[in-house]
């Protein structure tokens, strides 16, 4: 899963980190590297001056045993007893003593110790005073790690504020853009950089959607227009026609038929005009209609593709509803669910249900899956077993409608029979 946290907020937190990171190792290395070299030269200073001592007693017994470093004691095996018993059976090496010195308090020492020639050498290095200067230079390696830290975090905050600069003016005016409704050349404000680029990219590609989205207005605007005038041609003429006296009841339910089917190429073409202009929200131009009126015409349209299947229709009004949408949206989105309910049920019944400001259209068809509801309403997506030749683009206009006026379109399939459930939700609630 992508990342949503801010690219400034990355940039501090990398930049903290690193500078953090680097302290710490830093920090470390050099802690390690003087233990290191301190106990080599601790350890190699005590056992050169024991055996110093012990050479200097062997040639001139009668001379003192000393350290200018350390206290010092020379014995032999008859004046071993007045040592310490811990130090009387040690061997000759540096060994690490623990025991609470003159002042005591808890002291670490540091023993060497040499047996030859029947002497007993004792060098005695008190490294508390060390220890204390460890703990003094760890303290003081902590503070300069959160130091580093919190300067690596303020160089942090500040770098990404100005790297960041030209890519949030940049974001700030895509934004103001889209509020305006209206993109203006963003080039001209950056300097020619990557941010530059970035922004002739963007303005190229606004030209060319521009450009694209006029295009397809006028096309929209010259078909429209186009194909209303035949279309009022065939209206005005069926209705001249359907005046003459000597009409047949047959010639007259065909006339019929092509008035239905002319007016909803008219409601369809007004739809997809409303479609093509891309309006946040349909315009309703102050116009309710009435659900109940549009479907019961909307069944009426579509009884002749029941043909002469044992199917059955029913309007069921539960309650009125109501919609401030114009009645073609409305006729468009109905036409193509009920229609679809007719075309894949063979027999049975389909019945339209309206009700608590919502439109249901349940059919006795083969129903559907669920994992294929939301797919119906893909551009060029057919149900199984669709026949005709439809081109699966009317689900795909109901569910443009539907998001321009802020409905609701779903489909399901039946938990009680065979069948599909086709919802259209005006109030989702």
């Amino acid at each position: 899963m992508l990342s949503r946290r801010k690219l400034r907020f990355r940039l501090i937190v990398s930049f903290a980190l690193f500078g953090f990171g680097l302290s710490a190792l830093f920090a470390f290395a050099a802690l390690n590297i003087r233990t290191r070299v301190e106990d080599q030269l601790v350890t190699a200073s005590l056992q050169q001056d024991v055996d110093q001592a012990v050479e200097h007693v062997h040639q001139d017994p009668s001379k003192p045993a000393g350290s200018e470093l350390v206290e010092a004691w020379m014995r032999s095996e008859r004046t071993l007893y007045n040592m310490p018993l811990a130090w009387q059976n040690l061997e000759s090496g540096v060994h690490d003593i623990y025991e609470k010195g003159s002042d005591g308090k808890p002291h670490h020492y540091k023993l060497a110790v040499r047996r030859k020639y029947g002497l007993i050498g004792f060098v005695r290095y008190d490294v508390t005073r060390e220890e204390l200067g460890k703990r003094q230079l760890l303290v003081s390696v902590i503070g300069a790690v959160l130091l580093f830290g919190l300067l690596s975090l303020v160089l942090g905050l500040w770098l990404s504020r100005k790297v960041l600069k030209p890519v949030s003016e940049l974001a700030t005016r895509l934004r103001g853009f889209r509020k305006a409704g209206k993109a203006e050349p963003l080039a001209p404000h950056f300097a020619d950089d990557e941010v530059g680029e970035l922004a002739l990219a963007l303005d190229e590609y606004a030209a060319r959607l521009t450009a694209m989205v006029e295009r397809d207005r006028e096309f929209n605007s010259d078909v429209s227009h186009e194909l209303r005038t035949p279309l009022a041609v065939i209206a005005s003429t069926t209705e001249l026609l359907q005046g003459s006296p000597d009409l047949t009841d047959k010639l007259r339910e065909r006339l019929k038929r092509i008035e239905r089917s002319s007016r909803q190429a008219t409601e369809l073409i007004e739809a997809l005009l409303l479609l093509s202009r891309a309006e946040r929200r349909g315009p309703t131009r102050g116009e309710t209609t009435d659900v109940a009126k549009v479907a019961a015409d909307v069944i009426e349209s579509q009884r002749p593709q029941m043909r002469d299947k044992p199917l059955g229709i029913e309007l069921a009004v539960g309650a009125p509803v109501s919609v401030n949408a114009p009645a073609s949206v409305l006729s468009v989105a109905l036409t193509n669910l009920i229609g679809n309910a007719i075309k894949y049920t063979l027999e049975g019944l389909v019945r339209v249900e309206i009700g608590r400001g919502r439109v249901e259209v349940i059919d006795t068809g083969p129903g559907i899956k669920p994992e294929d509801a939301e797919r119906l309403f893909q551009r060029g997506v057919r149900g199984e077993g669709a026949g005709g030749s439809g081109a699966g683009l009317g689900l795909a206009i109901v569910r443009r409608l539907c998001d321009l006026y802020g409905w609701q379109v779903s489909m399901r399939p039946r938990s009680d029979a065979n069948g599909a459930i086709a919802s259209l939700v005006f109030e989702p609630g």
